[in-house]
Order: structure tokens, then sequence, then C-alpha cells
């Protein structure tokens, strides 16, 4: 998939920039905490839960009930997990690296 020009800015290189040099787990969670709402946090976690769980091959029905996400938006990332910038594999690597705990 070819990136699109939404990178060709001083303001979203910066921030690409940023996430990836911010290394501390709690730091982050600061910074995306300030620029973001609850809302909004608990919106892209339920996204990358659902394609973890897509990538493991766990039907809609199933993303649907566990991440409260629409059937459009579930299918989105299923087609980002195909045929995206790669991203989503990459984040789904991390979390497998990880142990997680309430």
């Amino acid at each position: 998939m070819k990136i699109k020009s939404v990178w060709n800015n001083v303001g979203t290189k910066q921030l690409s920039t940023v996430l990836s040099k911010i290394t501390k787990e709690k730091t982050m969670q600061n910074f995306l905490r300030d620029v973001m709402t609850e809302k909004e946090i608990i919106e892209i976690a339920s996204r990358l839960q659902a394609a973890k769980m897509l990538n493991e091959k766990i039907n809609y029905e199933k993303v649907i009930s566990d991440t409260k996400l629409s059937s459009r938006t579930i299918a989105r990332i299923s087609n980002w997990l195909k045929n995206g910038c790669k991203g989503y594999i990459e984040a789904i690597k991390i979390i497998n690296s990880h142990r997680y705990t309430s």
C-alpha cells in the first residue's frame, strides 16, 4: 500500500518522531493522555485488540462482541491487516512479545 501524503508535513513528521523516541511506558501513557481523550485511547486500544484477534483468525462476531467496535470498523481493520502498511503486524509482534496484566 502506498503511504499517503499525511506524512508530508512538519507536524505529522514531528508526531511520528516523538512517538518513536518515547521509550518509557509511563512517559508514553502521559503523552497519550495529554493529547487524547480517554474515549480516543480506548478506541485505539480496541482497534489494536481487534487487529490482534483478526490476525489470530478469530471470527468477526467474537471480535465485535469483545471490542464493541462496529462491523464496518472491523472490516477496515481486516483490510489494513491484509493491504495496509504493515503497522498493525509490527504492533502485534510487540504485543505478543510482552505479558500484560490488568
